[in-house]
């Protein structure tokens, strides 16, 4: 309650980007010593659901902080101990960049939501591994990677592999950004011939390297989709996911779509190009992650994001397939304690429903929530 009445209001009041850079400063510096970590950890990590096994990897609950809010690994251990199950790092790239120009976030209180046109700013795959090697997480750790932005679409390939290749021994697991809004031609990747390639190529790499790698497997890889494709699309994305073997899809990225919002056309006109995430994003992400758990026949892992700010969004995506979930905008808008009050949430609804397990709900309304896809 602090953060919402005291807390947000004043971080509202600076440039959105301002406030983030300021957020992400303070919780390094806050939560980045071993004492407050273990404090930390001591009062928010406890798990009402014993540990979730996913794509071989145990996590401590489902609940997960999305790429785009850290994309520099600069506080993962601190998202960690607010309770979050897992941390997802980037979008990284081969090479380091400063993204779009600014302002690139925008912020849309009348719909919960942000715009943002980032364009994978980060500091580069070597530095940001560094990092991360030099300060491990206590939960699990994906690293979302993309393009860089000066390589030809038709170089995508070698450049996804030269990333992959420097953050493979610091990863949990490997997201492929093939869906983000904000580099050009980036989800001309998502058809199924040039992801088909891109797939083959980075498990072929994944393989080689768990095999020069004693002990070490090879790391389950995940690719994630854009909220703005039809049922036709969807299913080629899964004919390949499944020819590929990769471990999971997220779903979804942000949107390009403005329809329905409650902010003055005028304002969302003035913010430009850029990705919607947020409140308006919620039902259609929550479609295609039905759609997704319906094409799979459950069989492959989902990790469902858009428009999560409570427990009952949360467990929505659940019903709807996911078995996994993800927030970056609800964290903005809720606060640090968010993680903490989704999975408590979740814990009591589990009870409400009289379920022994999250694993019972995950796709139990699949059917009715993929029933608004468009095949068109």
């Amino acid at each position: 309650m602090l953060y919402r009445s005291i807390l947000r209001p004043l971080l509202f009041r600076l440039p959105p980007e301002t406030a983030h850079e300021l957020a992400l400063h303070s919780l390094a510096m806050m939560l980045g010593t071993r004492w407050a970590r273990h404090a930390a950890a001591s009062r928010y990590m406890r798990s009402p659901f014993g540990e979730l096994r996913r794509f071989s990897l145990l996590f401590k609950n489902p609940v997960g902080i999305a790429a785009g809010f850290d994309k520099n690994g600069a506080a993962a251990q601190a998202l960690c101990a607010l309770g979050f199950g897992f941390v997802e790092v980037g979008s990284v790239t081969n090479q380091p960049q400063p993204g779009n120009p600014r302002p690139r976030l925008f912020r849309l209180p009348q719909d919960q939501a942000l715009i943002n046109r980032a364009g994978f700013n980060n500091e580069g795959a070597a530095r940001i591994a560094e990092r991360l090697r030099q300060h491990p997480t206590d939960c699990v750790l994906g690293i979302n990677i993309g393009k860089s932005r000066a390589v030809p679409l038709e170089e995508a390939a070698e450049d996804y592999l030269a990333c992959f290749d420097k953050i493979y021994d610091v990863a949990d697991y490997v997201v492929v950004n093939v869906s983000s809004p904000n580099t050009p031609n980036l989800r001309k990747l998502q058809s199924a011939e040039a992801l088909s390639s891109l797939l083959y190529a980075l498990q072929k790499r994944n393989r080689e390297l768990a095999e020069k790698r004693a002990g070490r497997e090879a790391v389950p890889m995940l690719v994630k989709i854009a909220p703005d494709l039809i049922s036709v699309e969807i299913e080629e994305i899964v004919r390949v996911a499944q020819e590929t073997k990769i471990a999971g899809i997220i779903a979804t990225n942000t949107t390009t779509e403005r329809k329905g919002l409650r902010t003055p056309k005028r304002n969302i006109e003035s913010f430009g190009e850029g990705g919607l995430s947020g409140a308006p994003l919620r039902s259609r992400s929550t479609e295609v992650v039905a759609a997704l758990y319906r094409m799979t026949r459950g069989s492959m892992p989902i990790i469902g994001v858009g428009g999560i700010f409570t427990a009952e969004d949360a467990w929505e995506k659940i019903c709807a397939g996911a078995c996994l979930v993800q927030l970056y905008t609800g964290f903005i808008y809720q606060g640090p304690r968010v993680a903490r009050e989704i999975n408590e949430g979740l814990a009591r609804i589990l009870e409400r429903e009289g379920l022994r397990s999250l694993d019972e709900a995950v796709g139990s309304r699949a059917k009715e929530f993929s029933e608004g896809m468009s095949h068109d």
